[in-house]
């Protein structure tokens, strides 16, 4: 805590101190005229509160920017969630020193909290840093990525200009646009897109270093195409698996067709040969908002258990991946699905395994978007790490009160079995149910 402190000082200084020599409109020091002449006034750096990394409700990609630029400015936003759970779980494996359930009772989880920072540089280029304050797998100050967006020509040449008005350049480190799912799902402290508790079984989602390019067609159209390194970190060191790049795809629309009816579906692809450390489905590493369920006592307390409820099939070479998103708003009822198969193997192993989801959404929101109800079914089956034909199955009700655009109150319950596990496996015959608050602050 001691740290996270004084790194927020010194982050508040070095924000303050540039400020302090600028003239802000509704307050702020102006600079003395004795000292600058106005002629050689330095342009103002203006800062403003709100961060696109928090999201809106139903917005997928981000729309392109506008292109007036009256100098640099700065975004900051934070997201923040609190989460009290009583859940209970149970198994049927064979009792040994890793197969028996820890003791978990009614209680609050670490809080989570992220801190983003956009910067407008030019017409059209921005960059983002986005940061972790505190998870649950790394409670120190850590960064997720940070990474540039050209939405439009810096220089005024007519063919650039015309190739800008449908094009949108992504590159550094940054999650990758890799299927729907990611838009809807919790991302540490930001969970105000997400209209349940946790995310996704099989939680696609992982942040990589490399560029997107997506082009804008005609009737809400889009087609994106990406490479990457593969691995969520840098690294150049060689090893006994080789690395290759990692090649992304997505053919969609998103039209909205008349003010009670907006119609999506989505198509992507995620392929790589081989790598060290491929994380398509294990990327996440601020950690699950189920605490300690299907957990052995040993590991309740240490960050190296820290994804319960979900399953990472542990793929690292000849990695195929297809997740199909269909996504409907009717009035007040919002349907959002996903259909997603994906095989691979590790470097030991001689065949490749197969992996299938499928999971749906029926979220409807009252009152102009203040309260919503809502339900999901989540199921994956397939073969995972030496154990093959099994089966993951997860219901969940859910209901939101949005206090204000930015505030958000939801509680979940939650149930989820397992089937076809090992005896020696922690989840032969597991189960968990019960339910969840939490408590969202995005801006």
């Amino acid at each position: 805590m001691k740290t996270l402190n004084r790194t927020l000082l010194i982050a508040a200084a070095l924000v303050a101190g540039p400020l302090a020599a600028q003239d802000i409109p509704g307050g702020g020091v102006a600079t003395p005229a004795d000292t600058t002449p106005p002629a050689a006034a330095v342009p103002m750096a203006v800062v403003t509160v709100g961060s696109p990394a928090a999201g809106a409700i139903g917005q997928f990609e981000a729309p392109k920017q506008g292109l007036e630029f009256n100098g640099l400015s700065m975004q900051i936003g934070g997201a923040f969630a609190q989460t009290f759970q009583s859940l209970d779980h149970e198994n049927t494996a064979t009792p040994a020193a890793k197969t028996v359930l820890g003791e978990i009772r009614p209680g609050f989880s670490l809080a989570n909290a992220n801190l983003n920072i956009g910067v407008q540089l030019a017409r059209g280029i921005r960059v983002d840093l986005e940061s972790y304050m505190a998870s649950r797998h790394h409670n120190e100050f850590w960064v997720k990525g940070g990474f540039a967006t050209i939405d439009a020509s810096p220089f005024d040449v007519p063919v650039l200009n015309r190739i800008m008005e449908f094009t949108t350049i992504r590159a550094g480190h940054f999650e990758i646009n890799y299927g729907d799912a990611h838009f809807r799902r919790t991302d540490n402290g930001n969970a105000l897109r997400n209209p349940f508790v946790e995310n996704y079984i099989l939680d696609a989602f992982t942040t990589e270093i490399g560029a997107e390019v997506m082009l804008r067609g005609p009737m809400g159209s889009f087609v994106l195409g990406g490479v990457t390194t593969g691995e969520n970190k840098g690294n150049i060191k060689e090893g006994a698996v080789d690395a290759s790049p990692a090649f992304l795809g997505k053919l969609g629309f998103d039209r909205q067709f008349t003010d009670a009816l907006r119609l999506r579906l989505t198509g992507s692809m995620y392929t790589a040969e081989s790598s060290p450390a491929v994380t398509l489905y294990g990327g996440d590493r601020t950690g699950s908002h189920y605490w300690g369920v299907m957990e052995d006592s040993s590991t309740l307390r240490q960050g190296t258990a820290f994804t319960n409820g979900r399953i990472n099939p542990g793929f690292s070479n000849e990695i195929r991946a297809v997740q199909l998103n269909p996504y409907v708003e009717f009035g007040n009822l919002e349907v959002f699905g996903v259909i997603e198969r994906a095989s691979g193997k590790t470097a030991a192993e001689a065949e490749r395994r197969e992996v299938n989801q499928l999971a749906g959404d029926v979220v409807y929101r009252l009152f102009r978007d203040q309260l919503y109800v809502g339900a999901r079914y989540n199921r994956v089956n397939g073969d995972f790490a030496g154990q093959k034909d099994l089966e993951v199955r997860r219901t969940a009700l859910s209901a939101g009160w949005f206090l204000t655009r930015n505030l958000l109150t939801k509680v979940e319950y939650v149930t989820q079995e397992y089937d076809g596990f090992a005896a020696t496996d922690i989840r032969n015959g597991g189960k968990f149910n019960g339910f969840l608050i939490e408590g969202v602050i995005a801006f």
